[in-house]
């Protein structure tokens, strides 16, 4: 078996990056005994399929993605790619799910009762909703009175947004005070290739 080509055929089959860790398990598999890889072998390939997808040639990319490994669609097929996957296009979210989902990001860990603070109303909807898309998750809970739940953003946002961390989001200075945050800050802020996926 070819490596190299079957890391590709795993990345293009995946619906979210791979970590080094998930190949190795995938080559370690029972089912698999003949072809036993090993991380480095993994880690030379992934660096031949990045050189190999730089090709002008291809109209894919692999990128690291939350740590992981993912094959995007080049910048220049955005639009047409996209008008084919259309009907899979995930929700936007509203207005009040990523103002509450922003303060969260910048501000994490955070309770429900600071995020109502900066907000000025009742987040319950909010909060839950983004819950419910797994794009946060609870980090435990404060030391203040009640042992209120923190939140902080999950694995899912960081694949969301197509970032690799926290410090890829927009600098709160380079926000224009009066300019909402939306989904097109976060957009903006990071390239418009999309999943091949």
């Amino acid at each position: 078996m070819n490596i190299q080509l079957a890391i590709e055929a795993i990345l293009f089959a995946a619906e979210k990056p791979l970590t080094l860790k998930d190949l190795e398990a995938i080559f370690q598999h029972s089912s698999l005994i003949h072809c036993r890889v090993q991380k480095q072998q993994i880690e030379q390939n992934l660096k031949l399929i990045e050189e190999k997808y730089q090709n002008l040639d291809y109209p894919v990319i692999l990128k690291s993605v939350n740590g992981g490994y993912q094959l995007f669609t080049k910048a220049e097929y955005y639009d047409v790619v996209r008008i084919a996957t259309l009907h899979k296009e995930r929700k936007k979210l509203s207005k009040t799910a990523l103002e509450t989902l922003s303060i969260i990001a910048y501000k994490q860990p955070i309770t429900k009762s600071e995020i109502e603070h900066i907000r000025g109303v009742n987040s319950d909807y909010a909060i839950q909703k983004l819950l419910e898309l797994q794009l946060i998750e609870i980090a435990g809970r404060s030391d203040l009175p009640g042992k209120p739940l923190l939140y902080r953003t999950s694995d899912s946002f960081f694949e969301y947004f197509k970032i690799n961390s926290i410090n890829d989001l927009p600098k709160l200075n380079e926000i224009n005070d009066n300019e909402e945050i939306n989904t097109e800050t976060f957009k903006n802020s990071i390239s418009p290739e999309i999943p091949l996926n």
